[in-house]
């Protein structure tokens, strides 16, 4: 009977994690992940600009706000771009003709505060970002 049934000799392929949002697509965007990010890397740039490093404590706060502060700047980076990426279509340029500019100097300025403590950069990133969302908005109407 063991000699009947033969099964073949595969080997599995490696497991891999995956993340997505999402390519369904679920139809679900929204900026406001963005905007937050945004604010938040504005917030942490503050807070930075106050911390006078004297002892371990400063000194980690100091290196937890820079930290959160890089996260989220990457994070409006992954935001936009999805929604650039996987919303926006061909006609959504007609309500929003700039919008491919808009996006690269948004990305450009999410790397470049992910680079400094600027309250400039973040204050402009803020903008930007608000920007994009009121853009994204446009597109719906």
């Amino acid at each position: 009977m063991r000699n009947l049934i033969k099964l073949p000799k595969f080997s599995l392929p490696a497991v891999v994690e995956v993340h997505a949002h999402c390519d369904v697509p679920c139809g679900i965007y929204d900026p406001a992940g963005a905007v937050i990010a945004a604010k938040t890397v504005a917030r942490m740039v503050e807070l930075i600009g106050q911390i006078e490093v004297t002892d371990v404590a400063s000194r980690n706060k100091f290196v937890r706000c820079v930290e959160v502060k890089e996260e989220h700047a990457e994070k409006v980076k992954h935001e936009v771009q999805i929604i650039w990426s996987d919303y926006f279509k061909p006609e959504h340029l007609a309500k929003v003709p700039d919008l491919h500019d808009q996006v690269w100097k948004l990305l450009k300025l999410a790397s470049k505060n992910k680079q400094n403590v600027d309250a400039a950069a973040a204050a402009e990133l803020v903008a930007a970002t608000e920007a994009f969302a009121a853009s994204f908005a446009a597109s719906k109407a």
